[in-house]
């Protein structure tokens, strides 16, 4: 069992607090398999709210898979306290967002899609539908009368 960190990197615009929003939010991960090395061209999701027990009774994680090349079991679990908003004073750098456990796969890249969300950052205005597949996004928080925005998305992933 194996912990990866996903950091999460981005320059902010007049916007703090981003982060996934609901139980159901879809970490869009591919996965490698830690026994041959398969990495399947798709990317799969995980969510909070999915639970799929393991083999023997050692309970449960967000994914349980068969490599389709090797066939061995694996899993992923997203550990739930490990969540953690990206902030205005941590624009540019790179800040763990999630934690995964993982038995017998590697996360090895992440796509950001729809189900973010954030505040303005003098304002705390509510933007609840953030989008950030295309790696960049842009609104107007009327109380403030000033653009906010995210761009320049990327990630990491860290062993923990």
């Amino acid at each position: 069992m194996v912990k990866f960190a996903l950091q999460f990197k981005a320059s902010l615009e007049n916007i703090t607090r981003l982060r996934p929003l609901g139980d159901d939010f879809r970490w869009f991960l591919k996965l490698k398999c830690g026994n041959c090395g398969e990495v399947p061209d798709k990317l799969q999701y995980i969510t909070l709210m999915d639970s799929t027990p393991l083999k023997g009774g050692r309970g449960s994680a967000s994914m349980v898979q068969k490599c389709k090349l090797c066939s061995r079991e694996n899993s992923i679990d997203i550990l739930r306290p490990s969540l953690q908003s990206y902030n205005a004073e941590d624009s540019e750098t790179f800040k763990t967002i999630v934690e995964f456990e993982c038995r017998g796969l590697e996360p090895v890249d992440f796509q950001p899609q729809a189900g973010f969300a954030a505040e303005g950052a003098d304002t705390r205005t509510p933007f609840n539908e953030i989008n950030l597949q295309e790696k960049d996004w842009t609104d107007y928080d009327e109380k403030a009368k000033e653009s906010v925005g995210i761009y320049e998305v990327t990630h990491q992933f860290k062993k923990c």
